[in-house]
């Protein structure tokens, strides 16, 4: 197995496998509810990505215009920087800036996920 390499453009490549898929949905689902934000998944792995987004969409906007400091708490925790959701606004334009937002966390997240999986490999 070698390092992934994820980028924006890439990213459906690595959802295609169920069990990347729901350790991610898993991730995500673990690191919102510590903040007490509840985000499900129905195990729909061809949909994943689009129902996760979906949700997250929906909880960034709402931290956006109730609760600012728990939006970057929530950030800060999933370790995304400015400078990243600035680049991803520039490779995805599509998107606005509260659905940029919510990629970047799937995109942090599987990375996470993926490199976890690299280094248990090498053991």
């Amino acid at each position: 197995m070698s390092l992934p390499d994820l980028r924006n453009d890439n990213l459906s490549a690595f959802l295609a496998r169920a069990e990347v898929v729901q350790e991610t949905a898993e991730q995500i689902m673990k690191g919102f509810g510590m903040f007490g934000i509840e985000i499900t998944f129905s195990g729909d792995t061809e949909h994943a990505y689009t129902e996760l987004h979906a949700q997250l969409v929906d909880q960034v906007g709402r931290l956006m215009s109730r609760d600012y400091d728990r939006l970057l708490s929530v950030l800060y925790h999933v370790d995304i920087s400015e400078r990243q959701i600035a680049r991803a606004a520039r490779e995805i334009p599509e998107y606005n800036h509260i659905e940029i937002i919510a990629h970047q966390i799937i995109f942090r997240e599987l990375q996470k996920v993926l490199m976890r999986r690299y280094f248990r490999s090498r053991k």
